[in-house]
């Protein structure tokens, strides 16, 4: 069994459509969750983002949560959305930078998933694409 954790800032964009994605290829041995580093507990995913999945037939019902020791410690592999994400986790629990990769570094490309808060649809849409890019990338790898 493979636990994977997508981590973004709020957890009501990048990481719960990450989530929602890799959840959709009901791939067998493979857990998902998502989580924020500065995220509130309890809040939906964002209208646009639900929205974004919704078109590509993929339900999102999602509660973000708040990024726990106890989550980091259940991951077999923890995946941020960009590299200041990545150093937060580290400099809070450097125990875990075996497991610990920004999602475009494990996909083997460069840069940083871009941010669609507060953005119009048609960017949760490009973020969307980009997320299912790079997962379409990892599977294989996990």
């Amino acid at each position: 069994m493979k636990n994977i954790l997508f981590v973004c800032t709020g957890n009501t964009c990048r990481s719960p459509m990450a989530e929602a994605l890799l959840k959709a290829k009901e791939i067998d041995g493979i857990n998902v969750k998502s989580a924020g580093v500065f995220a509130s507990n309890g809040s939906e995913a964002s209208v646009h983002a639900q929205v974004a999945l919704h078109q590509k037939g993929i339900a999102c019902s999602h509660a973000s949560a708040a990024l726990t020791e106890e989550q980091l410690m259940w991951a077999t592999y923890i995946f941020t959305m960009t590299e200041q994400h990545k150093m937060l986790i580290l400099n809070q629990a450097p125990y875990v930078s075996n497991k610990l990769f920004t999602l475009k570094e494990f996909a083997e490309e460069q840069g940083e998933v871009s941010d669609p808060f507060g953005g119009s649809l048609q960017t949760y849409e490009q973020t969307l694409e980009e997320l299912e890019r790079m997962i379409n990338k990892i599977v294989d790898k996990l």
